[in-house]
C-alpha cells in the first residue's frame, strides 16, 4: 500500500504569538514544499479531522478539555484554570486555535492509526505533541496525540507497540501514559539536562521505557551508533506490531532550543531503518523551531517514505517556498544559501564519545 500523508490547513497562519518559538510556519511549509516538488500522493493529502471532546476523553480529563474549548471561545482564561491546567501559563499561551489546532493534530494522528490497522505507512507532520498531560498543558503541547494514536491501536487489539522519540526533549508525557504497560515500549533519544529534566538512562517507567539521554554536540555518527547499538536491537527484541516515530526536528544543529548538532540526514537514516521493520509505521513531527531546518527535514521524511529521490538542487517552485519564510531570531537575518536551495544537509559526522556508548549499552541491559 502506498504511504498516506495527512495534513490540514489549520496550521497555515496559526501562531502561538509573535514572540513564541512556535510563531513560525512549519507544517504548512512542509506541505507546500511537498506540493512544489510534485511529491503529493494521488488525490493529495488527507485532511485531518478535528477530534471530538469524547475522543479526546480517552486520555484527557473532561474538565480540562472543557477548559480548552472555553479558552478558545473567549480568548481568555480565568486564574483558576491557568493555575490548574497551565493554559495561558508556562509557555502555553491562549491563542486563536488553542483547542482546534491541537484537536486537529490529535484527529489526524488517530485517523492515521485507524488507517494503519490493516498495515502500511502514514505520515502526519502536524502530530507529535508528546508533552501533553491528562489534565494540563505542558511544553507547548495542549493534548497528547501520540498517546491517543497508540491507544487507538491498543483498543483495536494490538499488543506490542514501539514508540520511538528523536525529539531533542524527552517524550515525558508518552512515557508516563504507558508506564508499566507491557504492550508499549517507549524509547526516547533526547538531550541530557534539558527541559523537562526527565528521562535519565536509569529511568525505566516500570520496565516499559528505555531512555537515551545524549550530551550537547550530539552528532550524526553518534545517532547512527545509537540506531545500530540500541534502537534496532531493542526493536528486534520487542518485535513490535506497530512503530510510532516522533520525528521532532529540534535536535538539528540550527535549532535554537537545543544544543545538539545533527544533520537532517541523521533523522532520515532513522526513518529509512524503520521502513519495513514492523507491519505498521506512523511518523509525526514534533519540536523544531527554525522554519527552514524543520521544513526541509520533514519534507525529506515524506520523500523517503514515498520513494522519491532527494534532489541535489531544489526546483524553483520549492526554492520560492523557502525564500518566502521569515524568522525573527538572529539566524533569520542572513540565512545561508543552502537553506533555500537544498533539502539535504551536509552530514555532520564526529567522534562517538564514551558518554553515548554508555547510554547505548545501558539501554540494552534488562
Amino acid at each position: 500500500m502506498p504511504p498516506i500523508l495527512i495534513g490540514s490547513e489549520i496550521y497555515r497562519r496559526s501562531t502561538y504569538g509573535p514572540k513564541h518559538p512556535l510563531a513560525i510556519p512549519r507544517v504548512s511549509t512542509a506541505l507546500d514544499l511537498i506540493e512544489a516538488l510534485c511529491w503529493l500522493p494521488p488525490g493529495g493529502w488527507l485532511a485531518a479531522p478535528r477530534a471530538t471532546p469524547a475522543e479526546l476523553a480517552r486520555f484527557h480529563s473532561e474538565d480540562y478539555i472543557s477548559a480548552l474549548v472555553q479558552a478558545e471561545a473567549t480568548q481568555r482564561v480565568d486564574p483558576e484554570h491557568r493555575q490548574r491546567f497551565h493554559i495561558g501559563a508556562h509557555g502555553n499561551p491562549v491563542y486563536r486555535e488553542v483547542f482546534s489546532r491541537p484537536a486537529t493534530s490529535a484527529g489526524g494522528v488517530m485517523l492515521a492509526a485507524r488507517h494503519l490497522l490493516e498495515g502500511g505507512i502514514a505520515y502526519c507532520p502536524g502530530g507529535g505533541t508528546h508533552h501533553g498531560q491528562p489534565a494540563r498543558a505542558s511544553g507547548f503541547c495542549y493534548l497528547n496525540d501520540p498517546v491517543l494514536g497508540i491507544l487507538t491501536w491498543l483498543d483495536a487489539g494490538l499488543t506490542r507497540v514501539l514508540y520511538l522519540d528523536i525529539d531533542a526533549h524527552h517524550g515525558d508525557g508518552v512515557e508516563a501514559a504507558f508506564a508499566g504497560d507491557p504492550r508499549v515500549l517507549t524509547v526516547s533519544v533526547h538531550e541530557a539536562e534539558r527541559w523537562p529534566f526527565t528521562g535519565r538512562s536509569e529511568d525505566r517507567a516500570g520496565g516499559s521505557a528505555r531512555n537515551l539521554p545524549v550530551p550537547a554536540g550530539f552528532n550524526d555518527s553518534e545517532m547512527l551508533w545509537l540506531l545500530h547499538q540500541a534502537i534496532l536491537p531493542l526493536l528486534r527484541r520487542f518485535r513490535p506490531q506497530a512503530i510510532f516515530l516522533q520525528a521532532g526536528a529540534d535536535a538539528l544543529a540550527e535549532d535554537p532550543l537545543s544544543r545538539l548538532a545533527l544533520s537532517n540526514q541523521a533523522h532520515w537514516a532513522v526513518v529509512r531503518a524503520l521502513i519495513g521493520a514492523a507491519p505498521r509505521l506512523l511518523i509525526t513531527g514534533g519540536g523544531g523551531y527554525n522554519p527552514w531546518s524543520v521544513a526541509r527535514c520533514w519534507t525529506g521524511i515524506w520523500g523517503i517514505l514515498a520513494g522519491q529521490e532527494i534532489p541535489l538542487r531544489l526546483p524553483s517552485a520549492a526554492e520560492s517556498v523557502l525564500r518566502g519564510l521569515t524568522y525573527h531570531r538572529a539566524a533569520g537575518r542572513d540565512p545561508p544559501e543552502h537553506w533555500f536551495t537544498t533539502l539535504a544537509d551536509v552530514p555532520r559526522p564526529g567522534v562517538v564519545r564514551a558518554a553515548v556508548q554508555r547510554v547505548a549499552a545501558a539501554a540494552m541491559v534488562d
